[in-house]
């Protein structure tokens, strides 16, 4: 993955970005197919659709997110329609052939998603699915017929609630793709707290991920 400018705050791409990365290399993308990534951080994802010929629409709540991704396109020469706010209210109306989403999906004590730094990237409430609920249930209005939704997420979260959330939708969903991690430091930092919920047993040191794919029917 090419040398990328995150400015502070912005989350760098690591393992869950890389995974995801593979799992876009393995779809099949026309050009002039019309992607959309939810929460584009860095831009890291979205530019290597972009380098494909295809039509992306990045979309990121944090301003310094957008600004980054804006300059990471200029310096790759790659065009982006980069928009800041929530996805869901940014591209009402609109239709996609692919979105990609790495949401935040780390459980963490506050059920209320941060308004703003750096944790807005990864803290997703007690179970770690206020993100990928939402994500799921916009799906069908977002994607085209036979369009794809890829999402990576931690297995903390419920690989099969997800599949059971996405199937109720109306879409096909499946995992289909699986890496373990070492925990990184917020974990590590939340160990008491992950065990009192049950998210995790004494000793773990890593944490499964997971590529859902889902297509709309």
């Amino acid at each position: 993955m090419p040398r990328l400018i995150a400015l502070p705050g912005v989350y760098r791409p690591q393992a869950d970005t890389l995974l995801l990365a593979d799992a876009l290399a393995r779809e099949s993308l026309r050009p002039g197919a019309r992607v959309i990534e939810i929460g584009t951080g860095t831009g890291a994802l979205a530019l290597k659709a972009a380098a494909r010929g295809a039509e992306v629409t990045a979309v990121d709540v944090a301003w310094p997110a957008v600004l980054a991704a804006r300059l990471n396109g200029w310096r790759q020469r790659l065009e982006l329609r980069i928009l800041h706010g929530d996805f869901a209210t940014r591209t009402r109306g609109q239709r996609f052939d692919l979105a990609l989403a790495n949401p935040p999906y780390v459980p963490c004590p506050d059920a209320r998603l941060p308004a703003r730094g750096s944790r807005r990237a990864w803290d997703a409430g007690t179970d770690g699915r206020a993100v990928i609920d939402r994500i799921c249930a916009a799906a069908p209005a977002l994607l085209r017929p036979g369009g794809v939704l890829l999402m990576v997420h931690s297995g903390m979260c419920g690989a099969q609630k997800t599949l059971r959330l996405l199937s109720r939708h109306g879409m096909s969903a499946q995992v289909t793709q699986r890496d373990s991690v070492p925990w990184g430091p917020v974990l590590r930092s939340r160990r008491a707290w992950l065990q009192e919920q049950g998210l995790a047993d004494d000793g773990d040191e890593r944490e499964e991920l997971v590529i859902v794919r889902a297509q709309h029917l």
